[in-house]
């Protein structure tokens, strides 16, 4: 028998079923604080389609089709989540909740964890090819994760339906190397106690499974960045992924927040220098002379990060030769370049030592050499433009 609810959680749950009663009687009056804005958002998209909180709940297989092309296009998402899952059904072990996974449109791909089989509310939503979407099944943390696109905890009367009050779910949106919504993480419990504290486990588990999936992509540099003073090396890197011509391959949200993506068609390429206000090659240089040193990291805006910059592993390095344009190695991975002849070094050394020492202003390490601009470029090796 599950204990009684304490008087503050009972007292919740009151306001909430207030806040109900208040957008059923006129869906435009203002709802109480206690729900969150996001809540009220969803369940006026539920009666904007008009379903009704006393409606029957019916969980529905997607078709067998369009289920084995959703599994198809998540394959890479499902091996690199993998190791993530078990971690995150080891941490909830104890508390009666199961991890579902889902792709983009709210359909189940994965089901890890204690999922009671003989319970039919956990039968019902634990199975792969169920689509748990907002517009199948109401306001849950799976449908809204994916449509606010934000970490998400939802207990038992907060969802729309009444069917589905006995939940208690966290979830958390997931983003491709590009930065779109490929699905979301969800943990749910059936006659749990309220645990709004899963909301940052689950969008912790979210972004490990984010950085796998980048880390899986062939890529020659992996720049790990962060504002300075943070260690480097930790899961709050922003990981910038790039291919042997320094285009950007992949990035985890943390970088995408860290680094300002410029507007493009989707699919365009980016290179760093778009990004990163220092010569490029500079970047692989570090890679090779200094990898465990922190690089100074000017950015276009005046702001400046600290980064590391490593080669991918020699497991997942390809034998293409470095000299190959953007749009024949984007997709390849490049040894690091041969070791350059001793007066050249000596000389590419002097002027990032310069480049550094006017902290990535060219034209300033320049003036300080006595050469001009162009010259550094040059000698560089930097692409015209850059």
């Amino acid at each position: 028998m599950l204990p009684s609810a304490p008087p503050c959680t009972a007292h919740r749950h009151t306001l909430i079923a207030q806040a109900r009663q208040t957008l059923l009687a006129d869906d435009a009056a203002p709802l109480h604080a206690q729900v969150e804005p996001w809540i009220a958002r969803s369940w006026q998209r539920c009666l904007a389609q008009g379903m009704d909180p006393t409606q029957r709940v019916v969980f529905e297989a997607v078709s067998a089709p369009a289920l084995h092309h959703s599994l198809e296009q998540n394959h890479a998402l499902l091996r690199a989540a993998r190791p993530v899952l078990e971690q995150l059904t080891r941490a909830i072990a104890g508390m009666r909740y199961f991890a579902i996974l889902t792709d983009a449109r709210g359909t189940v791909v994965d089901v890890q964890g204690h999922c009671d089989q003989s319970d039919p509310r956990a039968s019902s939503i634990g199975r792969v090819g169920i689509d748990l979407s907002e517009a199948a099944v109401g306001t849950t943390a799976i449908g809204a994760a994916l449509a606010e696109l934000q970490p998400v905890w939802l207990h038992r009367g907060e969802h729309f339906l009444d069917d589905n009050g006995s939940y208690s779910c966290a979830g958390a949106p997931l983003f491709d190397p590009q930065g779109r919504c490929m699905g979301m993480l969800d943990v749910t419990g059936i006659d749990v106690p309220e645990r709004p504290e899963l909301r940052h486990l689950v969008a912790r588990s979210a972004r490990a499974m984010e950085d796998a999936l980048l880390l899986q992509r062939p890529h020659a540099l992996l720049l790990r960045v962060n504002w300075p003073g943070c260690t480097l090396g930790g899961e709050g890197d922003g990981l910038l992924a790039l291919d042997a011509d320094g285009c950007v391959v992949g990035a985890n949200s943390m970088a995408r927040q860290l680094v300002p993506q410029p507007l493009r068609a989707p699919d365009a390429p980016t290179h760093c220098s778009d990004l990163l206000a220092l010569p490029w090659t500079m970047l692989f240089d570090a890679a090779r002379r200094q990898p465990s040193q922190p690089l100074d990291l000017p950015l276009w805006s005046g702001l400046r990060l600290h980064a590391l910059a490593r080669w991918s592993a020699p497991a997942h390095r390809s034998s293409a030769p470095s000299h190959l344009s953007a749009t024949g190695a984007s997709h390849l991975v490049c040894a690091p370049p041969p070791v350059a002849a001793p007066l050249r070094e000596a000389e590419a050394a002097l002027i990032r030592q310069a480049v550094q020492d006017a902290r990535g202003n060219v034209a300033e390490a320049a003036r300080a050499l006595g050469i001009s601009r162009a010259t550094v470029y040059r000698k560089l090796g930097t692409p015209k433009g850059t």
